[in-house]
């Protein structure tokens, strides 16, 4: 840049010293008096030559005006220099200027480019981290269906108990309560699963915001940049008339870069209620899992203590089906030995049956219903190893009829 040229400066000296020039005297013309020959005979034209005189106050006048309209000129092209250079240096000052801004302005720029540039990377990051917590979402959501297939199968395995076995014991209430935890589990990872992907959307939106911002940035500083590049020497820069004009669209700088501050504001926001989403997932895929191992002891408790009482109940069952079966046994041998002893009374039940039948061929008044006829088998005392049968008060007699005789041995 050339140096800087003075606005004011003191006036130009005159070409001619105003001491140089003559004097102006003013005399009086000759040949004017009364007596001249300028009379009236020579009213309105001149018949004589200039007078020497005339002729010098002619020559001195055009002397004097050539002077003053020359030192005009002198001062007017004084001026028009002057006005010259101060306006190259007002044209200096402002091309100076212009790249100074434009310097500043590539500053701001790449400040701006830079924050959204890491904001954006910020935030792609964040999304990926959000996409893993996703694809955990989605194989804890294919995972909870074992477990609950797995409860399910159990109750319907357990309603086909026979009996007083179909019971509503610990265990099924246990199965109830892990299926029912199992499908809350499953409704809230679906919501859970519904809103990652809603901020995942808004995540990518913002970033697209930021991208599309920054590449503004990155065209407009490429733009500026070659401006800045611009001087009075370059073979590029041409006339464009209608460059000056403002456009429509035209933003101040303070909404310019409120703008940019607006678009990593909303970015941060959706980064900060993402990086609070994944802390929320990982809590909710912690409780969950917990309480799902915590139902899963359970269970197990249940069943480990409902086999136990079976088992008991088993082994109890076993214990007195052995003893039944053997008093079974006993009871068929005591049955043997009953019908047995009933046969050995057969001899004496026919010479009792024969006594009486002779005895009813007594004549006349001998057929007495004496002691004998009544008490035949007075004394007679069957013993068995639970109970005694006695016939002492059992009368027979030559009548006594087949069902009585089983009656009889039954006792």
């Amino acid at each position: 840049m050339s140096a800087p040229v003075l606005v004011s400066s003191p006036p130009a000296p005159q070409s001619v010293p105003v001491g140089s020039l003559p004097a102006v005297s003013v005399q009086e013309a000759a040949n004017t008096g009364q007596h001249s020959s300028s009379g009236l005979a020579t009213a309105g034209f001149r018949t004589a030559r200039y007078l020497l005189e005339e002729w010098q106050q002619g020559s001195y006048t055009a002397f004097y005006r050539a002077a003053a309209d020359r030192d005009s000129s002198e001062r007017a092209r004084a001026q028009d220099k002057q006005l010259a250079a101060e306006a190259e240096a007002r044209a200096q000052r402002s091309q100076a200027d212009g790249t100074r801004k434009l310097g500043e302005r590539l500053l701001d720029i790449h400040y701006w480019r830079s924050e959204l540039a890491r904001e954006s990377g910020e935030l792609a990051a964040e999304t990926e981290l959000l996409l893993q917590q996703r694809d955990r979402l989605e194989r804890a959501l294919d995972t909870s269906e074992i477990p609950l297939s797995i409860a399910s199968d159990n109750l319907q395995c357990r309603e086909r108990r026979q009996g007083a076995e179909l019971v509503r014991d610990g265990v099924e209430v246990e199965l109830l309560q892990e299926v029912e935890l199992i499908r809350n589990i499953q409704e809230l990872l679906k919501r859970t699963l519904e809103q990652t992907i809603q901020q995942i959307r808004m995540n990518r939106a913002a970033k697209e915001t930021l991208e599309m911002d920054w590449s503004d940035k990155v065209e407009a500083y490429e733009i500026d940049d070659k401006n800045g590049r611009y001087n009075n020497q370059s073979t590029e820069i041409q006339f464009h008339p209608n460059s000056s004009k403002y456009e429509d669209n035209t933003t101040t700088p303070d909404s310019w870069a409120q703008f940019s501050h607006d678009n990593i504001y909303k970015a941060e926001r959706e980064r900060l209620a993402s990086i609070n989403l994944r802390s929320l997932i990982d809590n909710i895929l912690q409780d969950t899992s917990q309480d799902m191992r915590t139902q899963c002891g359970a269970v197990d408790h249940a069943f480990a203590k409902r086999c136990e009482e079976v088992e008991d109940a088993r082994n109890k069952l076993e214990m007195h089906l052995k003893k039944t079966l053997g008093e079974i046994g006993d009871q068929e041998n005591n049955i043997a030995f009953l019908k047995q002893a009933i046969k050995d009374k057969e001899a004496p039940m026919k010479v009792a049956q024969t006594r009486l039948y002779q005895r009813s061929y007594r004549p006349n008044v001998e057929l007495c219903r004496d002691p004998v006829q009544f008490r035949p088998y007075s004394g007679i005392i069957i013993s068995f190893p639970h109970r005694r049968i006695s016939f002492e008060n059992v009368g027979l007699c030559a009548h006594t009829t087949t069902m009585e005789l089983k009656m009889i041995r039954m006792l």
